[in-house]
């Protein structure tokens, strides 16, 4: 009984490790024969369509935003952000946390050339008179408060201008109104100057509703690209975009 008892223990680990090793040469044999994937920007951005759509379109979820179409200068310094911190959402800053800045460079680069189609505007829900106040600060501003009009950087048709402004149509409301309180509150950073955390520590927590409401509400423009670079003349100083 001992020696057979002897046997087993000297068989039984002499047989798992002929069976891993011949696991493994069936792994490293089968992995041969595999297709590689092939090594192009739209599969390597797979992490990022995971949230944001194959093409960047942006997804039901009302805090993933639309990333296509955007300018690449833009999407590089949100990228940049991330990496530094000046912008926290754990997945992204992990994400990004050992890219280089040829690589961040490469991908605004591949969404700022997407053009997908984009959704349908949201159906407001708040009252005419918020509706109204979101139009009047997004294209004439509030001099009383010195806030400028959103249309003065953002373009006429808020499509953007290149080579760093963004979009803002094809948002969600709540997206604009999280972006607007965390200017506000100072946990989204930009370059300094920081214009937008000026801006948005002059709005209320109303004023951001009705401009969140009513920019979600617009249709995109037949032709929507970001306006040529210097078409406009910024109210004012950005740190992330040329003077």
């Amino acid at each position: 009984m001992e020696l057979r008892v002897s046997s087993r223990r000297i068989f039984r680990p002499l047989l798992a490790l002929l069976l891993i090793g011949c696991a493994g040469v069936y792994s490293a044999a089968n992995a041969q024969t595999q297709p590689k994937a092939p090594d192009t920007m739209e599969a390597r951005v797979q992490a990022c369509a995971a949230c944001h759509g194959v093409h960047g379109q942006g997804t039901d979820n009302d805090y993933f935003p639309r990333l296509a179409g955007k300018p690449a200068d833009y999407l590089y310094n949100q990228l940049v952000n991330f990496r530094e911190a000046r912008r926290r959402y754990p997945p992204m800053n992990y994400l990004v946390t050992y890219l280089s800045d040829d690589y961040l460079h490469e991908i605004a680069t591949y969404f700022s050339q997407q053009r997908p189609p984009y959704p349908a505007p949201a159906t407001p829900t708040v009252s005419t008179s918020t509706l109204a106040r979101g139009r009047e600060i997004v294209l004439n501003g509030d001099a009383s408060k010195q806030i400028p009009a959103c249309a003065a950087c953002h373009g006429k048709v808020l499509t953007g201008m290149q080579p760093a402004i963004p979009g803002l149509v094809g948002l969600h409301a709540d997206y604009i109104s999280a972006q607007l309180g965390s200017w506000r509150s100072g946990t989204r950073h930009a370059v300094e100057p920081d214009c937008m955390h000026t801006i948005a520590t002059r709005l209320t927590d109303d004023d951001v509703n009705a401009v969140a409401s009513w920019l979600s509400s617009q249709h995109a423009p037949q032709n929507p690209v970001p306006a040529p670079a210097g078409s406009m003349k910024t109210p004012l100083a950005c740190g992330s975009e040329p003077q």
